[in-house]
């Protein structure tokens, strides 16, 4: 028996044993004692704490890989009969071979068919879709229940034969070709040359059953569909400027997500961008009534049963809205975070993300599902609505997607899209190879995260009080907050840190860079990135503070930009962030563009001015027109897209600057030929050459013009000069911003046929984006900023690589005055605490509810430790480059083990031109091969040990055991 085949077999038998503990344990966990789970955003779920709950993972029951489970579910929907519970899941939910590609019946999306009828549910069948996005509705009689193709463009149909349910038709196909005339999804496409692909989500059925409506997200319209022809026979646009021609440019219908039907001619969508419910009249020719404005992004909407009252969930406003139908005015607002006694929330931060609704039987209880705190709402619907209030919480798993009732509301079905990743030391996505012994592994971070089902008897109102009281301490919910700089050793910074410079770079986990570290819990058996190739990561971690314990709160860059400057990430962004990565739809809306089009400006010419590109756009003034970005927060005082880490600071009356965050890197990507290219120049300042277009209406005054962002054909070392050349002014001036923000991006690696100065392969790339940080960090030290000034780095996700204790484990570093020197701490951190810790430090208010309730990383600070410095160390692989780096002083050398051509070749295909295009699942295995060698396969050991005692020994047995590339 092969390695590869042992390690495989090895594998199953641990996923087979851990599927069992877990089941066993979350079927045992009923009791209110279950103790908390921490996850990476620093909150604890306890999903079982209910009496008589059952919390199950879903599993398809796959042939060749029976202990699979799925991820994301999003969508549930009970029988009209009350018989039956659907689970719709639209997530990641891809395998792969050892040949490196996708197995196909091993990689769909599902429908689990529960039996209700008594508790527990029991499971009675499991339907396939190859794809599908949020839409699960039954027909009013039973007999049929339809699906979203989601990217496909189409919409399944399941009807009831004998004892099971069958898709005894083709797909009703929508016949879009995307709101610019572009054909529909197909994974064969690139990505970066669309501008949208049509994607259906939410449907609806009318009361007798004859019609369905299907809202398509990415061509902000509705179809109507004819039930008894399984055809298309109307399509209204929904944005105003399509609709009547004098309002061109005036924003309306984008984004749009759900639908209901009030009786047979008449229908609500919801419009995420635009943040309105758009009212259509289905009588004849369907058209728009009216626009409901809402305060917040509209999501899921149901209707009580006389169809008088609309209810919608509400993101990035934290409420339902309830509207009267016979006059769409909305007639109450209700807060869904918490009773106001539990957690009064006077500082109105955002954060819970209700996203799903269910009425009990006797309409006077509302339950919705809170996505960013891990809980169910209770609301109490009074007489006078507006006196509606919440009145408990109930705990459920990580990020709840929806709810739903048996008949007699006496239980709660409840799907969470998440689950903790655990160690992933065989962390990649797929390879190239025909043999791999990685691929096999399926350990990409999107692949662990796994959903879930929980059903639970509703609690008495003994019970909902104590769940409610679990719920605060999972989210450590209080009725006082303190406020920035009140805790003594913030209130010592504050009177002498007048400065912050926040780094983010890309996507690295900890042990594959500190693995080796001669302290700390990081295995060597994993580090690719040892000291000749990031000897300044070494020396920060030896210096200052090794972190050892901390994690990104983001899977994902798409979430993990989010996370790493706004402390969360809104319901779309985590509704559509797997789906994109499984190539299923959806262009990468994460970083200020939506759609591929840059929102920061509003009209036409301003944007074609921003790039050249874009005058080639069809219907250029109806295409996202305003400033509006669908994944953006919304600040504490709901300030509209306003919650990011410069909108606090700016609030505060602070000086910013951005040297690459948020930008439209579009350009980059336009051969030389064409008037939007943007050449690759060391010194653009020089020439007055802008390189820098930001995607954020917030910083356009603010960002360096002179500083390119994500482009991995240009090193690090000259963003570093740009910033320099900013950074002596400001000492030259005495006016050093307060808070400045950089992207330092070349440790995500690629483009390597292309990239300048011969910083073309791997370990090139990571030794520029070392130095750059040590000269970053060199530069202030030596600066009269020294003594004011603290330094900040993250990764924004660590998807890239393998971490023997979980996939979200990354490096994180804070240098600087009153940053203790030499010191390990263990103490659990991340994203969040590290953003909480800025914001203490600067005396800026936080910027959502996550930051706002978790403690800032106070442990990393010592009012003693006032004296530093700092000299950046030249990586021996740094020498094999072009770049203009100090003469060598001390004898030192790096073999590299490849050259461009070989990493050229074996990333061949792969689209470095933005974050996370690339496929990650296979860059994973290519770099760990390149890296390691083919003679040391992936360890497949999922431990999670503590391996911080005796280092010296386990590093001494490492280096004498493995194949060393050093």
């Amino acid at each position: 028996m092969t390695l590869m085949k042992r390690s495989t077999r090895f594998l199953v038998c641990c996923f087979g044993l851990l599927f069992l503990v877990a089941s066993a344990v979350a079927l045992a966990g009923q009791s209110s004692q279950s103790q908390p789970e921490v996850l990476p955003t620093g909150m604890m779920i306890t999903p079982t704490a209910a009496r008589g709950s059952i919390f199950q993972p879903l599993n398809p029951g796959l042939p060749d890989l029976p202990q699979f489970t799925a991820d994301h579910p999003v969508t549930t929907a009970v029988s009209p009969d009350g018989n039956t519970l659907l689970i719709l899941t639209s997530g990641f939910n891809q395998n792969h071979g050892t040949d490196g590609k996708v197995i196909a019946q091993q990689s769909n999306e599902y429908i689990f068919v529960y039996d209700i009828r008594q508790q527990p549910p029991t499971l009675r069948q499991v339907l396939k879709v190859p794809n599908s996005f949020v839409g699960l509705v039954w027909r009013p009689d039973g007999k049929e229940f339809y699906i979203s193709g989601g990217g496909n463009d189409n919409i399944h149909v399941f009807e009831r034969g004998h004892d099971e349910w069958k898709e005894a038709h083709d797909p009703i196909a929508l016949g879009h070709e995307s709101a610019l005339g572009l054909k529909r999804h197909s994974e064969t496409e690139d990505p970066k040359d669309l501008f949208g692909h049509p994607a259906v989500a939410g449907l609806a059925v009318n009361p007798s059953g004859t019609r369905l409506l299907a809202v398509n997200y990415e061509n902000d319209s509705v179809s109507l569909v004819d039930l008894s022809t399984r055809k298309k026979i109307a399509e209204l646009d929904l944005r105003p400027g399509k609709i009547d021609p004098a309002k061109k440019g005036v924003p309306g219908g984008e984004f749009p997500f759900w639908a209901v039907f009030k009786g047979n001619e008449k229908a609500y969508v919801s419009s995420l961008r635009d943040r309105e419910i758009v009212v259509v009249d289905l009588q004849a020719a369907p058209k728009v009534l009216r626009r409901i404005k809402i305060h917040g992004q509209p999501n899921k909407l149901l209707l009580n049963k006389s169809q008088t009252l609309l209810f919608a969930a509400v993101d990035n406003s934290d409420s339902i809205n309830i509207m009267n139908t016979s006059s769409d005015q909305i007639v109450a607002t209700v807060k869904t975070t918490a009773p106001n006694g539990i957690f009064p929330n006077k500082g109105q931060y955002k954060g819970s993300n209700p996203n799903s609704l269910a009425l009990s039987p006797d309409e006077h209880t509302l339950y919705v599902t809170n996505g960013g705190t891990n809980s169910v709402a209770v609301i109490n619907l009074a007489r006078d609505l507006d006196d509606s209030r919440v009145v408990g919480l109930i705990p459920t798993g990580w990020y709840p997607n929806s709810i739903s009732l048996n008949r007699d509301g006496s239980v709660l079905y409840v799907v969470n899209g998440k689950g903790s990743a655990g160690s992933n030391p065989r962390g990649c996505r797929n390879s190239m190879e025909t043999k791999s012994t990685c691929a096999s592994g399926n350990q990409y971070i999107l692949q662990l995260t796994k959903g879930g089902f929980l059903s639970l008897p509703r609690p008495t109102t003994t019970e909902l009080k104590e769940l409610t009281e679990q719920v605060a301490r999972n989210n450590h919910f209080s009725a006082n907050l303190s406020e920035p700089g009140t805790t003594p050793i913030f209130s010592f910074l504050r009177s002498k840190i007048r400065h912050v410079i926040y780094i983010v770079k890309e996507n690295r986990t900890y042990d594959q860079v500190l693995g080796d570290l001669e302290k700390g819990n990081g295995d060597p058996s994993l580090t690719l990135f040892k000291e000749p190739i990031a000897p300044n990561h070494h020396q920060l971690a030896r210096q200052f503070v090794t972190l050892d314990n901390f994690f990104d709160s983001g899977e994902v860059s798409g979430n993990g930009w989010n996370w790493s400057t706004a402390a969360r990430a809104t319901d779309n962004v985590e509704k559509t962030i797997a789906i994109n990565y499984a190539k299923r739809g959806f262009n990468y809306d994460y970083q200020g563009l939506n759609r591929n089009i840059n929102t920061a400006v509003a009209g036409v010419e301003q944007r074609q001015a921003m790039n050249p590109a874009m005058a080639g756009l069809p219907d250029a003034e109806d295409q996202l027109p305003g400033t509006a970005d669908v994944a953006a927060p919304d600040g504490p005082e709901d300030e509209s897209g306003a919650g990011y880490l410069w909108d606090s600071a700016l609030r505060a009356g602070l000086t910013v600057r951005n040297y690459g965050f948020f930008c439209d890197d579009s350009r980059y990507e336009e051969p030389a030929s064409s008037p939007a290219a943007i050449p690759l120049l060391h010194d653009p300042a020089t020439g007055g050459t802008r390189v820098a277009f930001p995607a954020s209406p917030h910083l356009l005054e603010l960002t360096d013009p002179y500083f390119r962002s994500f482009d991995q054909r240009f090193p690090d070392y000259w963003r570093y000069k740009e910033w320099e050349r900013e950074f002596d002014q400001f000492v030259k001036n005495d006016n050093l911003p307060n808070l400045e923000l950089m992207w330092v991006n070349h440790d995500h690696f690629g483009t390597f046929s292309s990239a300048i100065d011969g910083v073309n392969t791997v370990e090139t790339q990571m030794a520029d984006n070392d130095y750059s940080i040590g000269m970053i960090v060199e530069k202030v030290a030596h600066s009269k900023y020294a003594g004011s000034t603290l330094i900040f780095m993250i990764e924004d996700d660590a998807q890239n690589g393998p971490d023997h204790v979980d996939a979200h484990r990354s490096l994180a570093f804070v240098v600087g005055p009153f940053v203790k020197h030499g010191a390990l701490i263990s103490e659990r951190y991340n994203t969040v605490s590290l953003l909480r810790t800025i914001e203490e430090v600067l005396g800026i208010r936080p910027l959502g509810l996550n930051d706002a309730v978790q403690s800032p990383m106070t442990e990393i600070f010592s009012s003693d430790a006032s004296s530093w410095t700092y000299q950046a160390r030249v990586p021996a692989a740094l020498r094999a480059t072009k770049l203009p780096i100090p003469a060598e002083t001390t004898a030192s050398s790096y073999q590299l083990r490849h050259d461009a051509e070989y990493w050229e070749q074996q990333t061949s295909g792969m689209d470095f031109s933005a974050a996370d295009r690339l496929d990650v699942e296979r860059f994973n295995s290519i770099l760990w091969k390149g890296m390691m060698g083919d003679d040391q396969p992936y360890p497949v050991e999922r431990s999670g040990r503590d391996l911080k005692n005796n280092r010296k020994e386990l590093l001494r047995k490492f280096s004498k055991n493995a194949q060393d590339p050093q």
